[in-house]
């Protein structure tokens, strides 16, 4: 068990995290799905659209290794373009989110008063709802599409991460470096910039690897329900949507996407329980 609180930049990080089993097979797990999304096009076999019209439903073989979907299309090179798509969406609105986050909660946490309650009841209303029912109706109102659907899940996360944030600084505004900081004139805006955002950076990094999992399923979520991507894109969630018709007699068209859904949450999950342990010993067992 970790005793200690370990920064994110502390020499030590790298070689405890080596020694956090949980975080290691997180790592992985992770790096093996991020170096599929990246190598897809090139380790695919096959182009992902490309119909093969007498190999329809065809069973795993040596020609397509996990065999072909309704329209003939290499399932293989469908998921490996999908990982592309699932793992940088959710890539993608995390940098969003946290920006957002930061901004907002950093700001209403140090200048308080008018600001702070403004942001925070704002923030009060998006978390009183349902975050995918939310997100559903945001992209009713915006009309199906990939840009709607991540806009949508920015719209609706970034609240709960504020909240994170404004609490840290609340928290660390206290503390007497800030103060010190403060006394010896520095400027506001130079105490939060330089004394008060990077320490938040582990807490907030621990938060965005245990949230990219939940990123990825909330977006295969919405593109199953076909108000993501659209066919013949390669998404694993449109991918899922797609098999559903052919479930009884070729379940694989569910079970091959479902699969990467779900080891690449569980890994980004063990990845980030595993930083948290080290970040926060709390959390250790």
């Amino acid at each position: 068990m970790i005793e200690t609180q370990v920064k994110f930049w502390d020499r030590r990080f790298p070689r405890l995290l080596r020694r956090n089993r949980v975080a290691m097979v997180g790592l992985l797990i992770v790096t093996v799905m991020v170096s599929i999304g990246v190598l897809g096009p090139i380790l695919a076999p096959f182009d992902p659209d490309a119909q093969f019209g007498a190999s329809r439903l065809q069973s795993p073989g040596t020609e397509f290794l996990l065999g072909t979907d309704n329209l003939g299309r290499d399932i293989l090179s469908r998921l490996f373009h999908g990982a592309r798509l699932s793992i940088g969406m959710a890539a993608m609105a995390t940098v969003f989110i946290v920006a957002i986050a930061l901004l907002v909660g950093s700001v209403a946490g140090y200048v308080g008063g008018v600001v702070d309650d403004l942001a925070m009841r704002v923030v009060d209303t998006i978390l009183a709802f349902p975050g995918i029912i939310l997100a559903l109706a945001i992209v009713g109102v915006l009309g199906p599409g990939l840009e709607n659907v991540m806009m949508s899940l920015v719209l609706v996360v970034w609240a709960g991460y504020s909240r994170l944030v404004r609490g840290l600084v609340l928290e660390t505004r206290e503390k007497p470096f800030v103060e010190s900081a403060f006394a010896i004139g520095c400027s506001r805006t130079r105490i939060l910039v330089r004394h008060i955002v990077p320490n938040m950076i582990s807490p907030v990094i621990v938060l965005v690897s245990l949230e990219m999992g939940t990123l990825i399923l909330a977006l295969a979520s919405l593109n199953f329900l076909g108000l993501g991507v659209q066919p013949p894109t390669a998404e694993w969630g449109s991918m899922l949507n797609q098999g559903r018709l052919f479930f009884q007699s070729e379940p694989q068209l569910m079970i091959y996407p479902g699969v990467m859904i779900s080891l690449t949450v569980l890994g980004f999950n063990l990845l980030g329980d595993g930083i948290r342990d080290l970040i926060d010993p709390r959390y250790s067992s």
